[in-house]
This record gives C-alpha cells, sequence and structure tokens, in this order.
C-alpha cells in the first residue's frame, strides 16, 4: 500500500491488515464482556447488594441504557473532528477502565456497600448517597468510555484495509462478520460464566475478571500503535453539512445551471474528506446544489464555505439525507428484539425450565440460544452462504447489504408471529391444570417451547444487523464513518425506547373495567400476551413494506476514485464506483 499523504489526512505505508485485527478485536471484545457481564445481572446487584427498591433500580438501568445508547455521537464527533478515531478509542478505554475499576472496588470494600440484611430485618438498609454516588460516577464513567469504543472500533477496524486495493477490499466487508461475531461470541462468555461466578463466587472476581481483561486490552491495542493505519480528523462533518444549508439557503433564490459540470470543484479544499475518491453529482435534491453555483461574488480560489460549497460537501449531506429512511428502518427490529429480555423471560420464569432432575436453566440464560444462533448463523454466511450465492449473483460479498437487510427483517416477523402461537400453547396448558389464577406456579410445559423464537430472533440480527453496520459505514461519506457507526447504536437505543412507549401505550388502552388487560403486571396467564406479539409482527410487515420501497429508490453513493494499475508506470485511471 503505497503512501497517501493529502491535506488532513496521513496514510502510513504497507500498514493496516489483518495483522492488526487482534489487538483492534482485543479492545472491543473486553468492552462487551465488562458491559454485558455487568449489565446481564445488573439488576441483581442493585436489588441484592446495593438493597435498591425495584422500581428505583429499573430506572437506573434504563437511565444508563439510555446514556450508553447516545454517549457514542459525542465519541464519533470527536474521532471524526478532532482526535482521531486511534487516540478516540484509547482515551475512551482509560476512561471506561476507571470506571470499572471505581466500580469493582465499590464491590469488594465492605464500607462501599450498605450493610447485609439481617434475618430479622423485614427491611434492608438502602445505600447511602455518598454509596450511590460511587455507583451512578462509576456508570457514568463507563457509559462515557464506551461511547468513544463503540462507534471508532469498527470505523477503525475497516480503516485497516484498503477500499481501492483489490486484494484487500474483500476483506473489508468480511470484516464485519468477523467484528459481530467476536462482540457476540464475548457477550456469550459473559451471560455465561461471568454471570456464573457473580452469583455463586462473588461480585467483586465478577467484576474484577473483565475489568482486569479490559487493562490488558488496552495495553494490547496500544501495542499495536506502530502497525495500525491511521487517517487524522478532517474537521467537524457537522459544520460541513451545516455550512452546505446554510449556503443553499442564501443561494435559494438562483436559478438552476443547466449544466452540473458549472457547478463549483475544488479538489485541494476537498483533498483532506476525499482520501477515497470525491463524490459525484447525483439529480436528487438539486435545491441543494445551489449550494455549489458560482456567483460574481465567490472567490472561488479562497470561498467563503458559508456562501459557496464543492459538489464532494453538497453530495456529503445528500449522502446521509439518503442514508435516513434505511436506517430507521432498523429501529423497529430492535423493538422486536427487546421481548426477549422483558416478556419472553417472564414466559420461560413460569414454564418447565429442568434440563434434568437436578439441573435447571435460568430463565435469565434463555439469551444463550439467541447468541448461540446468532454465531452459527455468521459461521454458515460467512463459510457456507456466501461461497455459494456469490456463482449466481457474481458479487463478491454474496448479495448485498440491502438484500441481507431484508433477510433479517423477515426472519424477525417470523420470530414474533411464532412467539404468539407459543403463548397461546403454554395459556391452554395452564388453563389445562388449574393454574390459570396461580401465576407463580410452574406450568407443565418446557421452556425449550421458546427456543424457536430466541433462534430466529438470533438469526435475523446475524442478518439485518450486521447488514444495517455494513450500509451505514459503506454509504456514510468518507469523513464521518465514526459517527455514521453511532448511528447504529442510536438505532439500538431508539428501538429500546420505543419498546418502553410501545409496552406503556398497549397497557393502558388495553385495560378493561374488569381489571383484565394484554400486558398484566401480577398474573400473564390471564393476559394476552400472543395479542402484542401479533401486534409488533403486524408493525414489522408494515415496516418491511416501507424497506422494501426505500431500498428499491435508494441511490447509492457515486463516487470517484484513482484506479490501482498493475504497472506503476501508467498513470492512474479514473474509474465510477458505485458501493453495493
Amino acid at each position: 500500500m503505497a503512501t497517501v499523504e493529502k491535506k488532513g489526512h496521513h496514510v502510513g505505508k504497507m500498514k493496516g491488515g489483518i495483522v492488526t485485527m487482534p489487538f483492534i478485536f482485543s479492545n472491543e471484545i473486553c468492552e462487551k464482556l465488562a458491559v454485558m457481564g455487568f449489565a446481564a445481572n445488573m439488576l441483581s446487584y442493585l436489588t441484592k447488594q446495593l438493597h435498591m427498591p425495584l422500581t428505583k433500580a429499573a430506572n437506573t438501568l434504563t437511565n444508563f441504557s439510555g446514556t450508553a445508547g447516545l454517549t457514542p455521537l459525542l465519541g464519533a464527533f470527536i474521532a471524526d473532528a478532532f482526535a482521531g478515531r486511534f487516540w478516540t478509542i484509547t482515551v475512551a478505554s482509560i476512561i471506561y477502565q476507571i470506571g470499572m475499576i471505581s466500580l469493582t472496588i465499590s464491590a469488594i470494600l465492605p464500607k462501599l456497600r450498605p450493610p447485609k440484611c439481617k434475618d430479622d430485618q423485614l427491611l434492608c438498609q438502602e445505600a447511602n448517597s455518598g454509596q450511590l454516588a460511587i455507583l451512578y460516577i462509576s456508570l457514568l464513567l463507563t457509559a462515557i468510555g464506551a461511547g468513544g469504543i463503540r462507534p471508532c472500533v469498527v470505523s477503525f477496524g475497516a480503516d485497516q484495509f484498503d477500499e481501492t486495493d483489490p486484494k484487500q477490499k474483500r476483506s473489508t466487508w468480511k470484516f464485519f462478520n468477523w467484528y459481530y461475531f467476536c462482540m457476540g461470541a464475548s457477550m456469550l462468555v459473559a451471560v455465561t460464566i461471568i454471570v456464573y461466578i457473580q452469583d455463586n463466587i462473588g461480585w467483586g472476581w465478577g467484576l474484577g475478571i473483565p475489568t482486569v481483561a479490559m487493562a490488558l486490552s488496552i495495553i494490547a491495542f496500544i501495542f499495536g500503535y506502530p502497525l495500525y493505519r491511521k487517517l487524522d480528523p478532517s474537521g467537524s462533518p457537522f459544520t460541513r453539512l451545516v455550512q452546505v444549508c446554510v449556503a443553499a439557503y442564501r443561494k435559494r433564490n438562483l436559478a438552476m445551471v443547466s449544466d452540473p459540470q458549472l457547478l463549483y470543484e475544488n479538489e485541494e479544499i476537498d483533498a483532506g474528506i476525499s482520501l477515497g475518491g470525491r463524490l459525484m453529482h447525483t439529480q436528487h435534491m438539486k435545491f441543494l446544489d445551489k449550494a455549489a453555483i458560482v456567483t460574481e461574488e465567490d472567490d472561488i480560489k479562497a470561498p467563503i464555505l458559508w456562501r459557496l460549497n464543492t459538489v464532494h460537501r453538497v453530495e456529503e449531506l445528500k449522502s446521509v439525507i439518503r442514508m435516513g429512511p434505511i436506517w430507521a428502518a432498523g429501529i423497529l427490529l430492535i423493538t422486536a428484539a427487546a421481548q426477549q429480555h422483558t416478556f419472553s423471560l417472564q414466559q420461560a420464569k413460569t414454564m418447565n425450565n429442568h434440563l434434568t432432575k437436578s439441573f435447571q436453566i435460568p430463565a435469565a440464560s434463555m439469551s444463550v440460544f439467541t447468541l448461540s444462533s446468532m454465531l452459527i448463523t455468521i459461521i454458515i454466511y460467512d463459510r457456507i452462504f456466501v461461497p455459494v450465492i456469490s456463482r449466481f449473483t457474481g458479487l463478491e460479498r454474496g448479495i448485498t447489504f440491502l438484500s441481507r437487510m431484508g433477510i433479517g427483517f423477515v426472519i424477525s416477523i417470523l420470530a414474533t408471529l411464532v412467539a404468539g402461537f407459543v403463548e397461546i400453547k403454554r395459556k391452554r396448558t395452564a388453563f389445562a391444570n388449574g393454574l390459570e389464577d396461580k401465576p407463580h406456579e410452574m406450568i407443565p410445559i418446557s421452556v425449550f417451547w421458546l427456543v424457536p423464537q430466541y433462534c430466529l430472533h438470533g438469526m435475523a440480527e446475524a442478518f439485518m444487523s450486521i447488514g444495517h453496520l455494513e450500509f451505514l459505514y459503506d454509504q456514510a461519506p468518507e469523513s464521518m464513518r465514526s459517527t455514521a457507526t453511532a448511528l447504529f447504536w442510536l438505532a439500538i437505543s431508539a428501538g429500546s425506547y420505543t419498546s418502553t412507549l410501545l409496552v406503556s401505550i398497549i397497557h393502558k388502552f388495553s385495560a378493561g373495567p374488569d381489571g383484565s388487560n394484554w400486558l398484566p403486571d401480577n398474573n400473564l396467564n390471564r393476559g394476552k400476551l400472543e395479542y402484542f406479539y401479533w401486534l409488533i409482527t403486524l408493525l414489522q410487515v408494515a415496516n418491511l413494506i416501507y424497506y422494501l420501497f426505500c431500498a428499491k429508490f435508494y441511490t447509492f453513493k457515486p463516487i470517484q476514485v484513482h484506479a490501482k494499475d498493475i504497472d506503476d508506470s501508467k498513470e492512474d485511471g479514473i474509474e465510477l464506483s458505485t458501493h453495493v
């Protein structure tokens, strides 16, 4: 890979590639190990160790999740505008490490936790303000740290492969499968081994092991510094987008030029934000093109960007706008998947969970089937599906990321549809055994009836979520890829909040005068949970139709790149590349 130096960017010679993956993945694996190792059992820690009331503990979880879902936008902005991805990941990892250390210390030192409940006490002493302050500061530090790691690790990893090099181009899209597989594997370890340690050995060890692993991953990540392909930040991407909007508004009364080639171009100004190639003019959203119309007042050699912008910068804004509808379609899949941790969990708690006479599978461990299904699907997709289907499609990646997302949507619809029929089966068994008014009694139906819906959700995630991530990275402007990756996490956060809103609305409006409810608080056997699942199914069908419409008319970003010739004596050619 030749040394490339442009304004605002620098790429080291012969850097990047497969050799950097262990250093990058170690950071992501340990971050997910720490997050899931605590999040999977967080409610237990807050209620049993800090003696929080259930409602207060649940609100703490919601606030933490919401904050952790929003901080990636801040981290991505800092990486794209000022610090670069490497230093953002490094500093964020250190902040995350400090939060984990303080959390682990609070779990070890008795003075940082309320005293244990005595047998003769009806009420346990809740954690005092000082102890809660340590908890909240620790959670805030981990949320800030995650905000710098999550959007940058995946973009930084993909940056290690030069998309203009045919030998490395294929590795770019395969990277997303590897990334998601490593993330899923670490989550699987967290919800099994780490949770077991927390419940049976102690929280000191249960939090200490991820903390030590995180420290080692930071050392490994920094150790790989000489090997990385690093792209310097190119200034605030949001400022550029606003400049285009302001310039277009100021020139709103100008007549559109007859030939798009008359619009303003300046390779020198765009050098720092077009290392992979310049974006070409598209016919959509022509009102934004007015930002690139040259007037007598404009200085084309040193333009005021609040009045005159290049076609490349205008197309950056168009790309972001075009991505919006496809991005939004992914929210409802997260809403559907969120039920695994709420109502599917409640179903599991009422069912026979014995594997053998002496061993039971905890209801919270049912997510193992989702993660396992996701990992198996990724392996089959990468090693079998892609090589076979590519023979028919002619695409190296087998199918486009839009097709991959569509398959994921269909599987998610099947997951919630199946969940509704399983709930009918569960309730019929309860009524047949006279347990309809005994919500705490075990219903003689195996918990493994829930496995299909958990597995289908895992398969859907392997298709849709990875396709979503590929889409955001590929179609985002080159200088905004960290920000685009942050949108992936924002979709997850929005999907979770949508689930909360939907549940609240259904609970309110399905309430009957006799106390009946689709989603009752105390007795699931008397509810209509299957109606709720089928409502989500119908919403997902509508969402699929909406997605297919958006995908049908979606315009891929056209980019003009320098072709790499085998014979170095030849001049670089220009090819028009539309990433699919």
